[in-house]
């Protein structure tokens, strides 16, 4: 009698928990649906061909120096993250030793840095690269600084991509012959790819939608950057900047529907790109 009586009780507990998974996910779904619709409610209308005008005023309020600065920018960070980001993470899971203090260090470093406030970052690229470096309120120490944020982002992912490569890859590469390096390189990362690109496709978001952290280090200047030690201002930047005049509303809005596609397309096209190479592992 007592089995029964557990049995049901596990029945509507699993029942409970199930519902509330559904209703978790309905919730966060409505929650996207509503945000995503209300900017394009409110911001597909103000679009005007003045707003991607090659120079920006008060008039035209054009959005297009910022916006190739916003791609510049996301380009830039990720040329410099992602090497050092993917190394790091390489050596972690296919040099260190487990309980090697080194690993230790590095990857509470790690879960530290992906904590800290963006503004934090950004006084940290005002005083080194801006100040000590010299560089200057530019593109580069924009990006430098960037690179920095989504560096933790990258690893964390790289490395959960690698470890959940088996083994048995790695142990049918060295029966073949292979070296370590020429495994890590033929083998182990072009299965990871993937979960690689999923880092990528968060850290491109955050990137884009990076504002405090540029305001210190690559200024505001509403012009597209004629070199990389030049100043501009991003997307995010010239969005937050308009939207505190409080005359330039409908143009927010409008501003915000345009980094709401460059972050759809941009990640649409790294899955695309992942997907590809996955597609090429497959056939070798």
């Amino acid at each position: 009698m007592s089995f029964f009586k557990k049995q049901d009780s596990d029945d509507r507990l699993s029942l409970f928990l199930r519902l509330v998974v559904y209703l978790s996910a309905s919730l966060a779904g409505l929650a996207t649906v509503f945000i995503v619709g209300y900017i394009l409610l409110k911001g597909i209308p103000f679009l005007r061909p003045e707003l991607f005008s090659w120079t920006y005023n008060s008039e035209n309020v054009s959005m297009l120096p910022a916006l190739l600065n916003t791609i510049l920018m996301a380009i830039l960070a990720l040329l410099i993250a992602l090497p050092i980001g993917i190394g790091a993470s390489v050596y972690l899971t296919e040099y260190a030793k487990s309980g090697n203090p080194l690993v230790t260090v590095v990857r509470l470093a790690t879960e530290t840095l992906s904590g800290i406030p963006s503004v934090i970052y950004g006084l940290f690229g005002a005083l080194f690269f801006v100040k000590f470096l010299n560089l200057g309120l530019s593109i580069v120490a924009g990006a430098a600084t960037l690179s920095i944020m989504i560096l933790p982002l990258i690893m964390r992912t790289t490395e959960e991509a690698l470890l959940s490569v088996e083994d048995g890859y790695r142990e049918g590469s060295f029966a073949l012959g292979a070296g370590k390096l020429r495994t890590i390189f033929q083998v182990v990362l072009p299965s990871a790819l993937p979960g690689i690109f999923s880092g990528v496709v968060l850290a491109l978001g955050r990137v884009i939608g990076e504002s405090a952290a540029l305001i210190f280090t690559a200024g505001t200047v509403a012009e597209v950057a004629k070199s990389l030690t030049s100043s501009g201002r991003t997307l995010a930047v010239h969005m937050y900047l308009i939207s505190g005049e409080g005359i330039y509303v409908n143009q927010t809005y409008a501003t915000a529907v345009i980094l709401l596609i460059l972050v759809i397309v941009m990640n649409l096209l790294s899955e695309w790109i992942a997907n590809k190479l996955g597609r090429n592992v497959s056939a070798q």
